[in-house]
Order: structure tokens, then sequence, then C-alpha cells
């Protein structure tokens, strides 16, 4: 009997569902790689719902297949329909930290494995029907997202697991072509100084007011340039492109560009030639983690401990108000209960207070 139990936990079909974003599914990376190594067996997929986590997870030697479906926009019926194809297909499924919310624990529930390891949540989570989950662990404010999803395996495998890898993250080769192109096309060389921002982040659930104001970004920029002529590439997403050129335009210098491409690992290739990467909360935080650069994390009103960039060198620059950290993992909209300033955590957060923290990492 110890033999076919050996035998069913170690050669399962494991379904991670990693359907919140492109950071938490970076931030379950090192799960994956735990639950190969000791499950090597195992067959491992991935579902997502965002292209730019598929293509994350699209270079993944630790997974069989990634299957991307936009939930979203396909709607209900469609999102139905597509559940059903996946039924009873799979022994165990992981919802990976953070999923505080009723539809995916749903579609977690619907797909039917057997073993359904999910998070409980302080907040929200029989609300969000945490319940469904029949294997859950316990969330803890104070341990970074990874250790949840660590967590979350060794719960499922039931073994003790010590070790906590870094992102994975492998870039294609054509990726890195087209990083070496756009260096040489814009006259950027890698012995220099070259500095990269992210001024952007979601904006769903009112998260945009996590963000440092572009002045402020366009004000660091022109510090770093003057005192140790840095080279500032400027990135986001497609929803982004009038945030860059905006902080582009109030910098107005020759030793400023814009990083336009066609997909996340052609951005991220040209990512990995910064020194530096100064960014708001966001997924590209984590990338920049994944490729072990220098991070300078401007943080307002989430807690550090779930997302500072894991296992890179780093320094978090934040105001640490008494009434910080406000945004916990939950569905509703994020919101400031100040009566002086509204989300002063990230608005009274200086370019000096920057600037230094980027010095002493140049």
């Amino acid at each position: 009997m110890p033999d076919l139990f050996f035998l069913y936990i170690f050669c399962m079909k494991i379904l991670v569902i990693a359907l919140s974003g492109i950071g938490d599914a970076l931030m379950s990376t090192p799960a994956i790689e735990v639950l190969k190594k000791h499950s090597p067996d195992s067959e491992i997929d991935a579902l997502v719902m965002y292209r730019g986590s598929k293509e994350i997870f699209s270079t993944n030697q630790n997974l069989n297949k990634v299957i991307y479906f936009d939930f979203i926009n396909e709607g209900a019926l469609n999102s139905l329909k597509f559940i059903s194809g996946l039924r009873k297909k799979y022994d165990a499924s992981i919802n990976v930290y953070p999923s505080n919310r009723k539809e995916y624990n749903v579609i977690s529930f619907l797909i039917g494995a057997k073993k359904r390891t999910g998070v409980k949540y302080l907040r929200k989570n029989s609300f969000n029907l945490g319940f469904l989950n029949n294997i859950q662990v316990k969330e803890n404010d104070l341990i970074h997202n990874v250790k949840t999803n660590l967590k979350l395996c060794e719960t499922l495998l039931e073994k003790k697991i010590t070790e906590e890898p870094k992102l994975t993250y492998r870039l294609p080769e054509n990726s890195r072509t087209f990083s070496e192109n756009f260096l040489k096309i814009h006259s950027v060389n890698q012995s220099e100084l070259v500095i990269g921002f992210h001024a952007g982040c979601s904006t769903l659930k009112n998260h945009s007011k996590r963000r440092w104001e572009p002045e402020k970004f366009a004000e660091l920029a022109k510090q770093l340039i003057e005192k140790h002529s840095a080279k500032i590439l400027l990135f986001g997403g497609p929803d982004e492109k009038e945030l860059k050129r905006n902080i582009f335009n109030l910098i107005n210098s020759n030793s400023v560009f814009i990083v336009e491409s066609e997909s996340l690992s052609d951005s991220s290739a040209i990512m990995g030639c910064c020194k530096i990467f100064v960014t708001n909360d966001s997924s590209q935080m984590h990338i920049a983690a994944a490729l072990n650069l220098r991070v300078i994390a401007i943080i307002g009103p989430t807690n550090p401990q779930y997302i500072y960039p894991w296992k890179t060198e780093h320094k978090i620059v934040s105001l640490n108000l008494d009434c910080s950290p406000c945004f916990f993992y939950s569905p509703h909209p994020l919101i400031c209960s100040r009566n002086d300033v509204k989300f002063k955590c990230i608005k009274e957060l200086t370019v000096e207070m920057v600037y230094n923290a980027v010095r002493d990492l140049v």
C-alpha cells in the first residue's frame, strides 16, 4: 500500500492555475521548479489568461504544456465550455498565490481535480469561496509570495520543502538578437551606466494609485544623466505608450530612449542590459528580479513583505507610514483612508529618496 501511495503522489497530473497576472505567474516559477524536482515523473501543466504569462511559461522546461484562455473577453458561456474540456483531467491543481477571487476558485472547482490546493486568505476567504479548495495553506502577511507558493507545494506533496529557487524566465534567442539590434540602433553601449525605468503598473481595481508620478521619474532621470552620464531606457506595456512618451518629453535629452517591442520577451531582453532598474510595484519589477538586475522598488500601499524583488540585489524606497501597508489581496479596489493627503505613501515619496537609493547601487 505505501508503494502505491508513493507512485500516486509522485506521478500525478498537476495543473498550476496562474490566472492573476504576469508578476504572479513569475512568482510561481520557484514552486513549479520544486514540484518538478520532488515529483519528477508528474506531468505539470499551467493555465493562464494573460499573453505575458503565456510567454513567461512557454520557455519553462519544468512545464509540459501551457494552456492559454482569455476568460475575461470570452465570456461566461465560452469559458464554461473551455473548462468542461479540462474537467477530470488532473489529479491535483494549485491556485497560485495570490488568487483571492471567487472566479478563480470556481474555475479550480469545476476543473475537478481530486486535490485542489489553495491559500486560506485572512480576508474575504469565505466570500470568495476559498472553501472550494480542499487543501489549504493559511495566508501569512509576513512572508513573500514565493514562499507561500512553495508552502502550497509542500502541503500538496506532503513533503518538507527547504529549497527557495530563483524566479525562472528563460529568454528565447531571437529576443536576445532583438535586444542587440535595439542597442546598436540607439548607440547604447552596455559598458555605460544603463538604467531602466518602469513608471506604470496595473490599472485594475484603482491600482494606478500605486504609481509614482511621471514628473518625478523625469526629474530622477535628469539627475542621473547630469551626475552619472546615465542612459535611460523607458519600459512599459502596450497600454503605457502615452505614459512613456510623456516622461520622454519631460526629460528632453538625447540620453533617454523609449523601448517599443512586439513581445514581452523582446522587451525583457533589452531590460537585461540594464545595470539598474527603477520601478513601481509591477510585473516588470519581478521580471527585473528574474533577470538578476539591481532593482530600486518604489513601494506605496503594498506590503513589501509580499512582493520585494526576489533573490536579487535591491533597495525598497518607501515612506513606511503607520497606515502602510493598506493593500492586501482581495477583490476590493484600492482605497486610502487618510484625511490629510490621499495616498500620501506614494505622493510624498521624493526624488531625492529614490536618487539616493540608485546612487548606492551605482
